[in-house]
């Protein structure tokens, strides 16, 4: 009797694991049609983002040091380049130098389309100049690609979005709904004083809520490879970014001679403490995004690996011991524990006063500030460590859908331009300028840079040899193209 019904259940649970990914619903649209290439010259379009690339507009952390001139010769450089723009669009300088551009629709009914992206870009590594193979701010081409800081992040969608404005002015085209272009200019620093404002600015210009139908923004990519091991590109569009959090762990000790210490100092006590956040990391969790992300791609996996991402009520322990094995996996899957700074004495034979640590945290969905600190200190579990915010600290944006009018037609208009790859949300482990937007549209705002990239031209972001093949900007263009020229 026993035997019987251990193999009825059996029975049972393979007829359920099956009936569950039988009907696995297709999340991938087709496109209406393939996307035109615009009459553009590719010599010309590459020499106006090599020209971009050669003003090297780096913002740093500390504002002061910024050299703002390179900051007005973009503006100047825009006004020159794309001068319909200029003509046509409604421009708006914003703390110098972030604009917002407004082309205005024929039916003021409908809730304005906005585009952004960032003109400022990362230093160049000291003593790393000499492993370039062209200069990083010389914008030049070498073996089909234009090498260069912001190649990739992201002096590609400033211009390639106003190559596409200018193209669609040029034929005369004017869109139905609003479209804004917003370009920051102190992403990689926070975006206070580019973003920030600029969201500022559209939220008391649209009161309404929600103001826009739709936020783009950079974030997700086409990438070719290592995505739930498919061979098929996998255009990753971001419908959230994780939140943002630094503690510094204090304590306080006697000091003194080293040749006396104490049974625990100052440093062995942060140390300590910093051990137990190391040895105890946050929960993983599938509904931090990786589960919707896998839903989208279930369809076209081997038929073993679709029961497993069918069935995540039974086999989520596999795919989460799959992908905390890599540290991209692991990103996606928790929120994230990352000591980052230690600072104690500065002599070797002196006890310091005090010792100090930063752990850096960043918070997938569903996860807030307030739980993330009660959780270290518990962990901590020690009264004599303080446990300071440093800065501001942000739990994850706003989860944007996937089944409204907006994500359809970026559905659509991705693969209008790349009809061989596949299309799935996923939660964004950095940060972008989009957070600072997302109260004006928390359902739709997005996070996409249309280009295929292995993951070798993913680890080029903010490294040595940025560049963008010359061939591939020619689709960054078209997509825009196509997004604006087709109705949301």
């Amino acid at each position: 009797m026993l035997l019987f019904s251990t193999g009825l259940l059996l029975v049972l649970l393979i007829v359920v694991l099956l009936f569950n990914t039988l009907r696995l619903p297709n999340h991938q649209l087709a496109p209406e049609a393939a996307a035109q290439k615009p009459d553009l010259d590719p010599v010309v379009t590459v020499e106006h983002l090599a020209g971009a690339l050669r003003i090297p507009s780096v913002s740093h952390t500390d504002y002061a040091q910024t050299d703002t001139v390179p900051f007005g010769q973009l503006l100047t450089y825009y006004r020159q380049t794309f001068p319909l723009v200029h003509e046509r669009l409604r421009r708006e300088v914003v703390n110098d130098f972030g604009l917002l551009y407004e082309w205005p629709g024929s039916d003021p009914s409908l809730k304005p389309l906005l585009l952004l992206a960032h003109q400022d870009v990362v230093p160049v590594l000291e003593g790393t100049e000499k492993n370039w193979t062209r200069p990083p701010f010389a914008g030049l081409v070498a073996d089909g690609f234009l090498y260069g800081r912001g190649a990739l992040d992201d002096k590609l969608n400033v211009i390639g979005q106003l190559e596409a404005v200018e193209y669609l002015l040029r034929t005369n085209y004017q869109p139905r709904r609003t479209v804004l272009l917003a370009f920051g200019h102190d992403e990689e620093t926070h975006g206070k004083l580019g973003a920030a404002a600029l969201a500022d600015l559209l939220g008391r210009r649209y009161q309404q809520r929600p103001a826009l139908e739709m936020v783009l923004d950079e974030g997700g990519l086409i990438k070719t490879d290592g995505v739930a091991g498919l061979a098929q590109p996998v255009a990753l569009v971001g419908v959230s970014e994780k939140g943002y959090l630094s503690l510094e762990l204090t304590a306080q000790g006697a000091g003194g001679h080293s040749s006396m210490p104490p049974a625990l100092t100052s440093v062995g006590r942060v140390a300590a403490a910093v051990a137990k956040l190391e040895a105890n990391p946050f929960p993983a969790r599938l509904d931090g995004g990786v589960s919707a992300l896998l839903a989208y791609l279930a369809p076209a996996v081997p038929f073993g690996r679709r029961i497993i991402f069918a069935n995540q009520w039974l086999f989520g322990f596999l795919i989460k011991k799959s992908l905390v094995a890599t540290p991209s996996g692991n990103a996606a899957l928790r929120t994230t524990t990352a000591p980052t700074i230690i600072r104690g004495g500065e002599k070797d034979n002196v006890l310091p006063a005090s010792a100090s640590a930063t752990v850096n945290f960043r918070l997938l969905p569903g996860d807030s500030v307030e739980a993330v600190i009660a959780r270290v200190k518990k962990l901590i579990d020690d009264p004599e460590i303080k446990v300071s915010i440093l800065g501001d600290g942000r739990s994850a944006s706003p989860v944007s859908q996937t089944d409204n009018a907006a994500f359809t037609h970026l559905h659509k208009t991705i693969k209008s331009v790349f009809p061989q790859a596949l299309v799935a949300p996923y939660v964004v482990v950095g940060a972008t300028d989009a957070r600072s937007y997302a109260h004006l549209a928390p359902q739709a705002t997005y996070r996409f840079m249309p280009l295929l990239m292995a993951q070798t031209d993913i680890d080029r972001l903010h490294g040595t040899n940025e560049r963008i093949g010359t061939v591939a900007y020619q689709d960054v263009i078209r997509f825009y193209v196509q997004l604006l020229r087709t109705d949301l």
